[in-house]
C-alpha cells in the first residue's frame, strides 16, 4: 500500500484519519496545549531531552529510503498459508497494530500532557516509520500520514542492522559471519557520535539508509525485490533485535549515587544516554538476558510453545514468539518441496494482549478486512495469544495439614507477568468446596461484571511504579502516584515471578529487580499458602492474567484530555472488560486435618500460636474461620486445639 490507496468504499485513508471517521480516533496537534496541572504541562521537557543516539529522522528520500507499508510485502508473503506467510500473522500482531492501539493512543496523550514532547519517544517504538520520517516532532499522531500507522511493520525491521557485533557475542552472535554492508552503514553514525552503546534497548536502532533488506537465512534463491540486494544477518535471529524496543528506560531521569533517580537538567540529552543511567520502566530484554534461556537454553520435551524445534530446546525469543513452520516463505515456494523450510518463522509475535486487537478492528469498521484484519486472522492471533499465556506457566496444588499451597511456575523466558507494567496483573483465585459442591469460601474473587478483582486475600503479581517527593512537588501530583508513566521514578513493587537462572544481584544490576518480595536466587516459582476453611473437601484454584485492568482504564479515561482515554475506555466495554484468561487451573481433593495446625507439622504447638500472633489483625496462616482476618476466634481455636 502507497500513501494513495484508497479503501474498499474509495475514500483515501488519510482523509478518514482527519475526519475520524471508519470507525478512528486520532489524536491532533492540540495535544501540547493540554493542561496537566496549573494550565500547563506537568515537565516543560523538549526535543533534546529525549534524543537517544541510533539512525535519526531523514526526510530526504534520496539520503534515506522511506520505509514502505506492509501491503507491498503481503502480494508475495501473504494470503497463501495462513500459519506460514509471514504478512497473515503479522498484520494481527500487536507489533503491526502498535500505532493503531487505542490503549497507547490514551496513554500517548497523557505523556504529552505529563512532559512536553514525551510522547516522541514512544512514538520511536510504536510507529518507527513516522519517526524516521520526521512525522512526530509535534510528540503525537498529527503528522501521520495513512502509512505511519503500519506499526513495527516488515521493511523497518528488514533493514535493522546489528548495532555493534561486540554487544551480541553474550548470546551467541557469529564473530565469523561477514557483516558487510554493516559497517558501511554503522561508521558515518560513528564518525558523528551517534552510534548506539553496546546496551541495546531504548530504540537506539540502526536501520539501513539504502532499501537494503536483512534476514535469517543465506540461501535465498531468488531476490525478487528488484534493486534491493538481500543480506544474511544473524542479527535477525537473535533475541538482541527484540532487545532494541523491550529494554525501555525514562530518559528525563538519571540515576544518583544513592540509586535515586532526578529529573535531569531539562533541555539536554541526557548526560550518558546509558539506559542504566535511566529510570528501568521495561526490561524484558534484559530479563530474558539473565535467564538459562539465553545461555544454554531451556528443553521443553511436551513442545511447549509450538513450532517444528527437532531438539525442543528454546533459547532466543524468536523460538517462542516465532514458532517454526513448514512452508514456504513467500507464494513462490510455498508448496514447492525444493524450496519449502522446516524453520519458516511465523510472524505472529505472540503475546499476552487478548482484547485490544478486536479494539482496534471496531475502530476500523468497514475497512478492518481491507487492511488484513479479517475476522478469522483477529481470532487466530487471539487463540495464539492465549495459548501463549497458558504456555507460560504450570500450577501444583498440594495439602499440608490445614493448608492449601498452591505453587506457580514460570515457564516463560522472563519475569510473569512481564512488560508494560500498568493495569497488567496476573493473581490466584482459590475456591474452597463441600463435600456436596457448595462454595464455602473463594480468595481473590474476580467479579466478571465489573471487572473488580478482591485482592486483599491472594497474591497478585505485578509490577507498581510510582513518583518521589520530589516529582510530585514539581508535578503537582500526589507522592506515590501511579500509572503517569512518563513521571514515574520509583519502582515500589515488583514481585513478579522470575524465569530460570534468575539472580538477584543479575537483575539489580540490569535494573530489574524484585522489590517488596523476595524470591531466592535460582527460584522462578512462587509458594502461596491459604487456610482450609472448615468442612472443606475440595479445591479449585486458577490462575489468572489481565491486559487491561478497570483501574487503568479508568486512569485512562479520566486522564487523557483530549478523549482518547475515553475511546479506549469503551472500546475496553465492548470487548468484555478485558476478561482474565485462566492460564492454570486445577482441583485438589482435601483430607480433614485440624485446622489449629498452622504450620502443618502436625501438632498445635507453640509454634502456630507465634505464625498466629505474627498475622494479627491480617490475613493469611491464623485465619482459621475463614473471615479474612487472624483475631480472638482464630486465637480460641488455637488454644482449643492445643497438643503440645
Amino acid at each position: 500500500m502507497n500513501s494513495t490507496t484508497k479503501n474498499r468504499k474509495g475514500i483515501p485513508f488519510v482523509l478518514l484519519v482527519m475526519l475520524g471517521l471508519g470507525g478512528a480516533t486520532f489524536l491532533t496537534a492540540s495535544v501540547l496545549a493540554i493542561p496537566g496541572g496549573g494550565g500547563q504541562v506537568r515537565v516543560p521537557t523538549s526535543a533534546p531531552d529525549f534524543f537517544l543516539p541510533g539512525t535519526q529522522p531523514n526526510t530526504d528520500s534520496v539520503a534515506f529510503a522511506p520505509i514502505q507499508a506492509s501491503n507491498n510485502c503481503s502480494y508475495c508473503h501473504g494470503n497463501y498459508n495462513a500459519p506460514v506467510a509471514p504478512f497473515d500473522s503479522w498484520v494481527v500482531s500487536m507489533m503491526g497494530q502498535a500505532a493503531r492501539d487505542p490503549v497507547w493512543h490514551a496513554a500517548l496523550a497523557i505523556a504529552n500532557q505529563d512532559a512536553n514532547l514525551a510522547g516522541e519517544f514512544c512514538i520511536r517504538c510504536h510507529a518507527p516509520g513516522a519517526w524516521l520520517a520526521g512525522h512526530s516532532s509535534t510528540g503525537d499522531l498529527s503528522q501521520f500520514g495513512p502509512d505511519d500507522f503500519d506499526g513495527i511493520n516488515c521493511h523497518f525491521c528488514h533493514r535493522a542492522v546489528t548495532p555493534a557485533a561486540g554487544a551480541l557475542s553474550a548470546v551467541g552472535y557469529p564473530t565469523n559471519v561477514d557483516l558487510t554492508p554493516d559497517p558501511e552503514v554503522l561508521k558515518p553514525l560513528s564518525a558523528a557520535g551517534l552510534l548506539p552503546p553496546t546496551d541495546l534497548g531504548n530504540a537506539s536502532y540502526v536501520i539501513d539508509p539504502s532499501d537494503v533488506r536483512r534476514g535469517p537465512f543465506d540461501d535465498v534463491p531468488i531476490n525478487f525485490h528488484g534493486g534491493p540486494e538481500l543480506v544474511y544477518s544473524p542479527f535477525h535471529t537473535s533475541g538482541s533485535l527484540c532487545g532494541t524496543c523491550h529494554d525501555v528506560s525514562t530518559p528525563i531521569y538519571s540515576k544518583l549515587p544513592n540509586g535515586q533517580l532526578t529529573l535531569n537538567t531539562l533541555g539536554a540529552p541526557h548526560p550518558t544516554m546509558d539506559k542504566n543511567e535511566m529510570f528501568p520502566e521495561q526490561r524484558t530484554y534484559s530479563e530474558w538476558l539473565n535467564s538459562t534461556f539465553a545461555t544454554t537454553g531451556v528443553s521443553f520435551p511436551d513442545e511447549r510453545f509450538g513450532g517444528n524445534h527437532p531438539t525442543g530446546v528454546m533459547k532466543s525469543c524468536q523460538d517462542c514468539h516465532m514458532p517454526a513452520q513448514q512452508g514456504g516463505g513467500c507464494i513462490f515456494f510455498d508448496g514447492d518441496p525444493k524450496y519449502e523450510r522446516p524453520n519458516v518463522p511465523q510472524h505472529s509475535f505472540s503475546g499476552s494482549n487478548t482484547w485490544v486487537l478486536r479494539g482496534v478492528a471496531t475502530q476500523m469498521g468497514d475497512d478492518s478486512d481491507y487492511f488484513g484484519l479479517t475476522p478469522e486472522r483477529v481470532d487466530a492471533s487471539i487463540a495464539r495469544n492465549v495459548q501463549m499465556l497458558r504456555d507460560a506457566s504450570d500450577m501444583e496444588l498440594t495439602q499440608s495439614g490445614s493448608h492449601l499451597a498452591v505453587k506457580i511456575i514460570n515457564q516463560s523466558g522472563h519475569k510473569l507477568p512481564t512488560g508494560y507494567p500498568d493495569g497488567r496483573r496476573a493473581w490466584i483465585n482459590v475456591k474452597f468446596f463441600s463435600a456436596t459442591g457448595t462454595l464455602l469460601a473463594q480468595r481473590g474473587e474476580y467479579n466478571f461484571a465489573t471487572a473488580t478483582l478482591t485482592e486483599d486475600d491472594t497474591k497478585v503479581y505485578l509490577s507498581k511504579q510510582t513518583i518521589d517527593a520530589a516529582t510530585a512537588a514539581a508535578t503537582h501530583l500526589p507522592v506515590g502516584q501511579m500509572m503517569h508513566l512518563a513521571l514515574s521514578n520509583v519502582v515500589e513493587l515488583d514481585n513478579r515471578i522470575p524465569p530460570r537462572g534468575f539472580t538477584n544481584a543479575a537483575f539489580a544490576a540490569a535494573g530489574a529487580p524484585i522489590v517488596g518480595y523476595s524470591y531466592p536466587d535460582g527460584q522462578y516459582w512462587d509458594i502461596t499458602q491459604y487456610p482450609i476453611p472448615t468442612g472443606a473437601k475440595s479445591a479449585v484454584a486458577t490462575f489468572y492474567y489481565q491486559t487491561s485492568s478497570r483501574q487503568y482504564m479508568e486512569f485512562l479515561r479520566d486522564t487523557a484530555a483530549n478523549g482518547a482515554g475515553l475511546t479506549a475506555y469503551n472500546l475496553w466495554l465492548l470487548h468484555g472488560r478485558s476478561a482474565p484468561v485462566d492460564m492454570d487451573s486445577a482441583t485438589i481433593q482435601l483430607t480433614a486435618s485440624n485446622p489449629a495446625d498452622l504450620n502443618g507439622d502436625g501438632i498445635v504447638n507453640g509454634a502456630d500460636l507465634t505464625l498466629l500472633l505474627s498475622n494479627w489483625g491480617g490475613s493469611g496462616a491464623g485465619d482459621i474461620d475463614g473471615d479474612g482476618t487472624v483475631s480472638g476466634p482464630d486465637l480460641a481455636a488455637v488454644l482449643a486445639g492445643w497438643t503440645g
